[in-house]
């Protein structure tokens, strides 16, 4: 079956799990479908392993039909960043510029070095010893949190618009410099080569610094030509260009796409929305993107229960799949907390803040994505009985079923606090 076939029915059961939701489970959307998808796939393993072998071999190859990784890192992702830009409201973003600043930056430098020291000790502990290296790599994929993620389900929510354009912003942000962590990790580890701070820079320079520019020069292009015109149906056209052909040039220059999307998103959105379109052109605006960003995020969380399928489970490495889901969430509230204790000098919080920045730092796709990418082949343990690919997608796994299902379920009450808080006058610490 071709790829447009399989992602044809795939999006079709993503729908119908939607609908069924509606009357059934009546849970967040996304939440529904991966918790859907994920049943489907142990429900198929199970008859694999039993009556219908056969079932289990044949929903695999379907699976990988769709290449995970490509999919999101070189297709929809631009959509959905693009999507979350325009949804972003500037002159919020700027009254929070330099504590979004310090948690994309250091907030992720702080979660991977204490996720890479806690998974090192933890896999002494359990006998299979983990080379610091590779301790880095995974808290460098596992650190920044994901901006589909965070935007399908925490912003639906309504919390405080404080608590809403840090979370927003934060993770639209943040996996550019996540992507160039892991990336320079990825070449020290694999390729030999020894990262020094020019590499390190440069590389950020060019990946982060030139997506943010390409962005920018993308969203004057853009805002130029839509002003040109009346028509609304090329205005949307115009649109659409930006994550297509846009985030197809940005990774063939090799700058983050993906920062130039929410760069141009977030122009478009703020400066030709009100310029560049009609009140009637806006509505469509609006309506169109809204329509499509569901769509894709339907597909990608029905991919993301789907993904067990493709993870090799090992009985020896369960223990450090179980602990990593905590060792995750400590390194998030470390790298939220400390920089908070500076944030207070200067400015008042919701005394929820850290907690729901916290609780709502979800994992998704792009943590999958990032942890597919690792080379197979590398053996850990005295004989070798676990591949160092198969670990960390076991615990990547793990940890983004969590945080979407569980994290994503359970953090309404925490912003139903935050929100009742500021109502009765009391939102600081």
């Amino acid at each position: 079956m071709s790829v447009y076939y399989t992602l044809c029915f795939l999006a079709a059961m993503a729908i119908t799990i939607a609908f069924v939701n509606q009357y059934i489970m009546k849970i967040q959307t996304t939440i529904a479908i991966t918790s859907g998808a994920l049943g489907i796939s142990i429900l198929m393993l199970i008859l694999g392993k039993t009556t219908w072998p056969e079932l289990q071999q044949h929903a695999v190859e379907v699976v990988k039909t769709v290449d995970f990784g490509e999919f999101l890192l070189q297709g929809i992702l631009g959509f959905l960043l693009f999507a979350g830009g325009l949804g972003i409201n500037l002159p919020a973003l700027k009254s929070q510029k330099w504590e979004i600043s310090i948690l994309v930056i250091v907030g992720v430098l702080i979660s991977t070095l204490v996720v890479a020291v806690g998974l090192w000790l933890l896999a002494y502990v359990a006998t299979i010893p983990l080379p610091f290296i590779y301790c880095l790599l995974f808290g460098a994929l596992i650190s920044p949190t994901d901006p589909i993620a965070v935007l399908a389900i925490v912003k639906k929510l309504g919390a405080p618009e404080q608590i809403a354009i840090q979370i927003e912003g934060e993770s639209l942000f943040n996996d550019g410099i996540g992507l160039v962590i892991f990336l320079t990790i990825f070449a020290v580890a694999f390729s030999g080569n020894e990262a020094s701070f020019g590499s390190v820079m440069a590389l950020f320079t060019h990946e982060a610094i030139g997506g943010i520019l390409f962005g920018a020069l993308l969203g004057l292009m853009s805002h130029i030509m839509i002003s040109a015109t009346d028509d609304g149906s090329m205005e949307l056209l115009m649109t659409l260009c930006v994550p297509t052909a846009g985030f197809a040039l940005a990774n063939v220059l090799g700058v983050s796409g993906a920062l130039a999307m929410v760069v141009a998103g977030i122009m478009i959105g703020n400066w030709t929305r009100y310029t560049g379109f009609s009140e009637q052109s806006r509505k469509h605006l609006d309506h169109f993107w809204h329509l499509l960003d569901e769509f894709l995020n339907a597909l990608l969380f029905l991919l993301i229960g789907l993904a067990m399928l493709l993870v090799e489970f090992h009985w020896q490495a369960w223990i450090l799949v179980l602990l990593s889901i905590p060792l995750v969430l400590a390194g998030r509230f470390t790298s939220v907390a400390l920089p908070y204790l500076g944030f207070r000098r200067f400015r008042a919080y919701n005394k929820y803040s850290v907690r729901i920045l916290t609780w709502g730092g979800l994992r998704g796709g792009l943590s999958l994505a990032m942890a597919l990418s690792i080379p197979a082949g590398v053996k850990l343990g005295s004989s070798g009985q676990v591949e160092l690919r198969d670990l960390i997608l076991m615990m990547t796994y793990a940890i983004v079923i969590f945080s979407i299902i569980v994290q994503g379920m359970t953090i309404t009450p925490m912003i139903n606090k935050a929100k009742a808080a500021e109502k009765a006058g009391f939102p600081i610490e």
